[in-house]
């Protein structure tokens, strides 16, 4: 990687701040659905976290220790609005503190405005299914422009929107947890759309930083070669690829969805509205993307989608994920054909089962899997494919949603009783990888060369 590459690490409010009745903050819908009996592993919540809203400024120190040059955050809507039309300045405080501290080491920060803690008080009012919430979200977006730019190197207005419309709203996985495609397609259609009206807004105040938006894409594989397992292959990539991809840069929902979904839900798109699709394809400056694994399928006619999910012999981290830093190559060749934007990894990560020995944490797994991926990282610039930057996920182990704390993602491991701090060998390992600014130096140094 050139001298240009930012490396950086990646959080996400509800996921670290704890905090969640101070600094004048109200109640997400993430709050309300921890509290949901069997909505998330052992009821547990977000509350205390890993209290990062008090120990930003050891974090941040630990950041500049692994030596990465951006700290990827985001913003808790419900701190910014507490109610509706009321901006609270001590909310946004914190983020200004955060900021201040992160200069004090030379880092930038790249900041995401929505990773799903929508203020309850907009999902008593209908939340992503009512049209109104794309002007909730571009007045969250403007205040946050207005007192942050100067300090933001990187603006993402949303962060993975499937998983805030597909897994929240027809999976049911996720907050709110609803169970319907209908509902699904509406809030999916309103977060794009408020994504566009977040990015003219962001224009017309003429921000001067770079402003985009984060997918989380995967390469979808078919079982077998035969008719029906390639035609799940392309229902799968067109709910969880296309869907995004299209709108954002071709002005308009892929025909064969849109036909599939009709034809499961009834759905009669009256959520569209002329300009719609010019507004979610306005121009951005880059696009993120949050790479895990990839999807493996096969034809399932049982499915709403068409789509089995049949076992495959890869070697699976603890969220059961193939891992499979090789296939990276065919979703950024597939994204290529949407657009040449500069593409940045906002997320890469792995869970596995960490313990404390001795004071330390070894996690070899999850070293080999951050060396896989920086050297299939390498390999994509060499073929000139335009990754200018990689955000490791998790800075440090978090409330990983409905899996509760039982999945533990950081190079930096939690001790949630006391909230120690202990950086993992994963830790050591990307911070020699940063250091030697090469992809063939950063492999020799991470097996230990």
């Amino acid at each position: 990687m050139d001298r240009d590459f930012v490396w950086g690490v990646a959080t996400s409010a509800y996921q670290v701040e704890g905090a969640a009745a101070e600094g004048g903050r109200a109640p997400s819908i993430w709050d309300t659905f921890c509290r949901k009996p069997g909505a998330v592993f052992n009821g547990e919540n977000g509350d205390t976290a890993c209290d990062h809203y008090h120990r930003y400024r050891e974090d941040i120190r630990l950041m500049s220790e692994l030596g990465v040059g951006c700290y990827r955050f985001s913003i808790s809507w419900p701190r910014i609005f507490p109610e509706k039309g009321r901006y609270n300045p001590e909310g946004m405080q914190f983020y200004k503190n955060v900021i201040a501290e992160l200069k004090k080491y030379n880092m930038t920060a790249a900041v995401t405005l929505y990773h799903w803690d929508i203020p309850q008080w907009a999902e008593d009012l209908g939340g992503w299914e009512n049209r109104e919430s794309v002007s909730w979200f571009t007045e969250f977006a403007e205040k946050c422009f207005e007192n942050l730019d100067g300090d933001v190197s990187l603006w993402i207005t949303h962060n993975e929107p499937w998983c805030a419309s597909f897994l929240s709203y027809h999976i049911g996985e996720h907050a709110p947890g609803k169970r319907g495609l209908e509902p699904a397609l509406r809030a999916a259609h309103h977060i794009l759309l408020s994504h566009g009206s977040a990015v003219r807004a962001y224009r017309a105040m003429h921000g001067s930083h770079k402003i985009g938006i984060t997918l989380n894409l995967s390469p979808v594989y078919a079982e077998t070669d035969g008719f029906a397992d390639q035609l799940a292959r392309k229902e799968k990539d067109g709910y969880q690829n296309r869907w995004f991809l299209e709108p954002l840069f071709c002005e308009t929902y892929p025909a064969d969805m849109a036909a599939l979904f009709a034809a499961r839900c009834g759905t009669r798109f009256d959520f569209i509205q002329p300009g719609d699709f010019a507004c979610i394809a306005e121009p951005i400056d880059f696009l993120g993307l949050n790479f895990y694994s990839r999807c493996y399928v096969n034809y399932d006619p049982s499915d709403e989608l068409l789509a089995g999910n049949p076992v495959s012999r890869m070697k699976k981290t603890r969220m059961d994920w193939d891992v499979c830093p090789e296939t990276m190559e065919d979703l950024v060749r597939e994204i290529r054909g949407y657009t040449a934007l500069p593409i940045y990894i906002t997320e890469n990560g792995s869970a596995w089962d960490d313990k404390v020995e001795n004071g330390r944490v070894h996690d070899p797994e999850r070293v080999d899997y951050l060396r896989r991926h920086l050297e299939e990282i390498e390999t994509l610039n060499r073929k000139g494919l335009g990754i200018r930057g990689y955000f490791c996920w998790s800075f440090m182990d978090n409330f990983e949603w409905a899996h509760g704390y039982s999945k533990r993602f950081g190079i930096v491991y939690v001790d949630y009783a006391d909230q120690r701090r202990i950086p993992k060998d994963s830790f050591y390992a990307y911070r020699d990888c940063i250091k030697s600014f090469r992809g063939e130096k950063a492999a020799a140094r991470l097996t230990g060369e």
